[in-house]
């Protein structure tokens, strides 16, 4: 699964489940290493960034994930095996 395609599955399932889904449209310009996605529910939000089962983040990435956890922000990567563990879609009803 290619991390686009991997995207458009998690955005539909927010939809599905009614959680909001933020992805910056073009983010060339954008601060290197912050989150593909932005989650919102009325329990919770969340910052993921995703990649395929082999994908790496880089060091911007890592950098942003450990400020922002130390901030108190769920930061943390997703990949498509989450997807088929089910842990993706609880972690999605726990702040639906």
């Amino acid at each position: 699964m290619t991390e686009r395609d991997f995207q458009n599955t998690v955005v539909a399932m927010c939809k599905l489940l009614a959680v909001s889904c933020y992805h910056p449209f073009f983010s060339r310009k954008s601060a290197a290493g912050w989150p593909d996605l932005a989650i919102c529910g009325d329990n919770g939000f969340m910052l993921r960034e995703l990649k395929t089962e082999n994908g790496r983040l880089t060091k911007d990435q890592q950098a942003w994930g450990t400020r922002l956890r130390q901030a108190g922000v769920s930061w943390d990567v997703w990949r498509p095996d989450d997807l088929r563990s089910g842990r993706l879609q609880r972690e999605l009803l726990d702040i639906r």
